[in-house]
């Protein structure tokens, strides 16, 4: 039997209703609403501890809600969280690598952990990492441990990506880079959301502004409108 569909949100796409996040005794956000169809772009804006990264987390289901609901294609992600995980990409501050292992070996895992279908060659060089493709890990800069990290959408794809300040450390032809990544993404009706202080080149993408988002005892919304990647 299939799980029930919510009644309050899009029967196609990822959607959060009423999402309220709390970090210790501090209330981060309540009464958040985003939906998020396919091909779709979400940027999280907003001031230092606004709210972006937990929001982020809560998509990943790496953080519990407070409260509210988030649903894909109508149906609760906590009906089957394995489902949810395994349909995302999530990639923090952190590049999480493994020292030991070069880059190559690297996308190898991260391609074998979806059943191998992902391509480690064409995401080397979407990166610009053919030439330390044999190079472990430990050996690496900043700069390409993250275009290392970022390399494994494209190693093992998923459906939604969520990238927490993807620019980070990222040289003008590495950010060129990761618009080509996103572009190719989108085409193929795959979603993301990302938080950034940085413009990104998004056709389309709408913003959810954090940074003046001031919760209360009762509830409040986030702004929705469309992004200008121009703004600062």
């Amino acid at each position: 039997m299939s799980p029930p569909l919510l009644p309050d949100v899009p029967a196609t796409g990822f959607a959060g209703r009423d999402l309220t996040c709390r970090r210790g005794e501090r209330l981060v956000f309540a009464g958040l609403d985003f939906t998020l169809a396919a091909a779709g772009a979400l940027v999280l804006t907003g001031r230092n501890g606004s709210g972006k990264s937990s929001l982020l987390r809560l998509m990943a289901g790496l953080t519990p809600l407070e409260a509210g609901r988030l649903a894909w294609d109508g149906i609760d992600v906590a009906e089957d969280r394995a489902a949810h995980r395994a349909r995302l990409h999530f990639i923090g501050h952190a590049d999480a690598l493994k020292p030991t292992l070069t880059a190559a070996e690297t996308l190898a895992f991260w391609a074998g952990m979806r059943g191998g279908g992902g391509d480690v060659a064409a995401a080397l060089a979407r990166f610009r990492l053919d030439r330390i493709a044999d190079t472990p890990c430990r050996f690496l800069s900043a700069g390409q441990r993250r275009r290392l990290a970022l390399a494994r959408l494209v190693a093992s794809p998923a459906a939604l990506w969520l990238l927490d300040e993807p620019l980070t450390g990222l040289d003008a032809e590495s950010v060129s880079d990761l618009h080509a990544a996103i572009a190719a993404h989108r085409e193929a009706g795959g979603r993301l959301a990302l938080a950034t202080h940085a413009a990104l080149a998004l056709p389309g993408a709408t913003a959810l502004a954090l940074g003046d988002f001031a919760p209360t005892a009762d509830s409040g919304r986030a702004a929705l409108f469309e992004w200008d990647a121009a703004a600062p």
